[in-house]
């Protein structure tokens, strides 16, 4: 295949040696990984919580220094896609179906299930569940995003650098080593994460969309089904890559940004407006006001809290590191043309509110049911909580047919966007990587999440995406300073120029005087 790297086949192994290890031992990989994710959540749970909010404020810094006028490209570039669409694409590749499910299943199990501070069911449990909701989908994770997908788009199409991960480490150790073992180690690490983390969620969005189905029309709830629901998304999303990243997902995008803002537009009206109204203002309010108590918070005096704290805080933070080089390169991508400033406003706070506002029409509306003796929507598996919401409330068939075309759209357009970014990082970085290529990766990925579904290897497949993330955080870290470096001998050196023009200039002033 035309312009493939080693770092492919490094990749491509890697990722057949675990789809057998789950396959012929699916209980020792589950056990294995649960022991290490553990360990991490332990160990390292003060460095993910430090290490985030560090993320958060070098964005916030950047966003109002010296660096914040720097145009991601040339000087004279325009962005490549309107600002509508733009943030539709943040939002399509960042969040994804994820969103549809978890905000409904987030809140009720922060308030029925699994409170993070108060008793189950209690007033200030059903308080606290979306301000939680809001903290783990807010613009913390954003942060993480947008660090990565700066400094790649920074080095792209500004300096003229390969779209890789490891090309905006050159700045640091030189362009030999990024070049050489190293830069494929950590680009390895990259596709490796990006398939495992995109598998899993075709596996979950297959199960999501089949009990969707099963739900609504009594249709078969099994593999053979799942498989079919795969093999149709897997050829439509081939379809959507092959024309191009300005055409399929761009439309896909926009199209999924519209019927989502109907369903949420629907939901809210027919809902308990007010209530969602009341609730999305106080836990604003909430969590503005608990922002840094939330973001430190480690409980290590209170083992059955800290508890909480590994398996919902901890494993957020974690799961936003490992998705980082995916959603990462695919920002970057489409962003090119923007300022740094008009970047990070843009990365950070549209799509945080955006989540904020789906968590506050659908969450407020689940837990309104429970709150009410409606029905025990806690008790619901997560692939049909939206469903049995939705029943409840006028208009609900429409609704929750409405859900399964959002979900079906979100399924392609987040396995489209991840052949894009596979294809870039197996073809040394290129913008527009060939579409062999990218329809490889797409079925590799729809059949790890074929065999995922199948074994029910899922959560040790997770497991291991947490697991990489530990050594992809120090990768950001190094990106962040290897930007710093870049961008302030950058600023320097112009600030230089500029000096240097007005001292020339000032010269001939005083000598025209004299002459005068």
């Amino acid at each position: 295949m035309k312009n493939v790297t080693s770092v492919f086949w490094y990749a491509l192994v890697i990722c057949i040696a675990l789809v057998i290890w789950g396959t012929v031992a699916p209980t020792h990989l589950q056990s294995l990984s649960s022991q290490l994710t553990t360990f991490i959540s332990e160990a390292f749970g003060w460095y993910y919580l430090l290490l985030i909010m560090l993320f958060l404020a070098f964005c916030i810094y950047l966003m109002f220094s010296r660096f914040g006028n720097i145009k991601l490209g040339k000087e004279d570039e325009k962005p490549d896609f309107s600002t509508p669409t733009w943030f539709a694409m943040l939002f399509s590749a960042g969040m994804g179906m994820g969103m549809v499910f978890w905000t409904t299943a987030e809140p009720i199990s922060h308030a029925f299930n699994s409170p993070p501070r108060f008793e189950p069911g209690t007033n200030d449990a059903i308080r606290q569940s979306l301000q939680y909701s809001f903290f783990h989908w807010g613009i913390h994770a954003w942060a993480v995003y947008g660090v990565v997908a700066l400094v790649l788009a920074y080095f792209k199409f500004r300096k003229g650098y390969p779209g890789l991960i490891s090309a905006t480490l050159t700045p640091i150790f030189g362009e030999k080593s990024m070049a050489g073992m190293p830069g494929k180690l950590i680009d390895t690490l990259a596709v490796f994460a990006t398939v495992v983390g995109v598998a899993s969620t075709l596996g979950f969005g297959s199960a999501q969309i089949n009990g969707g189905l099963a739900y609504l029309f009594g249709t078969p709830d099994n593999f053979s089904m799942q498989l079919l629901i795969l093999a149709v998304a897997t050829l439509l999303f081939i379809i959507s890559a092959w024309s191009g990243i300005g055409k399929g997902i761009k439309y896909l995008s926009n199209i999924n940004m519209g019927l989502g803002f109907l369903l949420l537009f629907v939901l809210f009206l027919v809902g308990p407006t007010l209530y969602i109204l009341n609730m999305f203002t106080s836990t604003l309010g909430g969590y503005i006001t608990n922002f840094f108590d939330m973001s430190f918070r480690l409980s290590p005096l209170n083992e059955e809290r800290r508890t909480w704290i590994d398996n919902w805080t901890i494993f957020y933070w974690a799961w936003w590191i490992s998705w980082s080089p995916f959603v990462g390169i695919f920002i970057a991508r489409v962003s090119r043309g923007r300022t740094v400033k008009e970047f990070l406003m843009g990365v950070l706070f549209v799509p945080a509110i955006v989540c904020f506002i789906f968590f506050a029409v659908f969450g407020v509306s689940a837990l309104n049911i429970e709150q009410n003796g409606i029905d025990a929507i806690s008790a619901y598996s997560l692939e049909t909580t939206t469903f049995g919401v939705l029943q409840h409330y006028p208009l609900g068939q429409f609704m929750a047919l409405l859900t399964i075309v959002v979900v079906a759209i979100f399924f392609i357009t987040s396995a489209d966007s991840a052949t894009f970014v596979l294809g870039m990082l197996s073809t040394n970085g290129s913008i527009n990587p060939a579409n062999g290529v990218k329809i490889i990766w797409g079925l590799a990925m729809s059949a790890m999440a074929a065999i995922i579904v199948y074994f029910g290897g899922t959560q040790g497949l997770q497991n291991m995406l947490i697991i990489a993330a530990l050594p992809f955080s120090v990768v950001i870290l190094l990106m962040g300073g290897s930007f710093y470096k870049a961008a302030n001998y950058e600023v320097e050196k112009r600030s230089r120029k500029k000096l240097t023009k007005e001292k020339i200039k000032n010269k001939e002033l005083s000598s025209d005087k004299k002459i005068n």
